[in-house]
């Protein structure tokens, strides 16, 4: 069983270039690539999901901006992302920000050593998977690779990090 897991959270066309987009989240594909081929353990991957009548959900009222919608070509997972890893890798469909179903999969592995977590968006699904995980394991090291991952904004993915580092998550890469 895998002792390093490499979480990829959220790398979907919405989130790069469609729906909810940013340049930052277009300028970390490459590096998220290379990050899980070069990665010496198990990578995983998330995606959001969402349905038609998404704008009726608590979370499209509060972001107004249909996406991820379930077989779309939003919803899909970057074919670069995707095609850097094994093509048997593990995909979490996720129907709120964080996983528990991710953090219940990485519990039952006896000798997890750490996690790392690369993807969109740094300030929402990193943040919220990161801290779903260290709660299912406290002894577990959880990190995140600040270059290969985008927030909203510049400087919410920063808070996002400073954030992270305050609840004993490592945060290695750029600030």
């Amino acid at each position: 069983m895998a002792k390093h897991v490499l979480a990829v959270i959220d790398m979907q066309n919405d989130f790069i270039d469609g729906a909810l987009g940013t340049k930052e989240a277009e300028a970390v594909v490459d590096k998220v690539a290379v990050q899980i081929r070069e990665f010496d353990g198990e990578v995983v991957y998330t995606r959001d999901t969402h349905f038609e009548g998404y704008l009726d959900t608590q979370e499209g009222k509060k972001l107004p901006v249909p996406h991820c919608i379930k077989d779309t070509d939003g919803w899909q997972i970057r074919t670069q992302v995707s095609q850097a890893g094994n093509e048997d890798a593990k995909v979490f469909d996720k129907l709120t920000f964080g996983s528990v179903e991710l953090a219940e999969y990485l519990k039952a592995m006896p000798d997890l050593e750490s996690v790392t977590l690369i993807g969109l968006c740094t300030d929402i699904c990193v943040i919220s998977n990161a801290l779903v995980i260290k709660a299912f394991l406290p002894e577990v090291t959880v990190r995140v690779n600040a270059d290969c991952c985008a927030g909203v904004t510049p400087e919410s993915h920063k808070n996002a990090l400073e954030a992270m580092k305050m609840c004993q998550v490592e945060v290695v890469g750029e600030l």
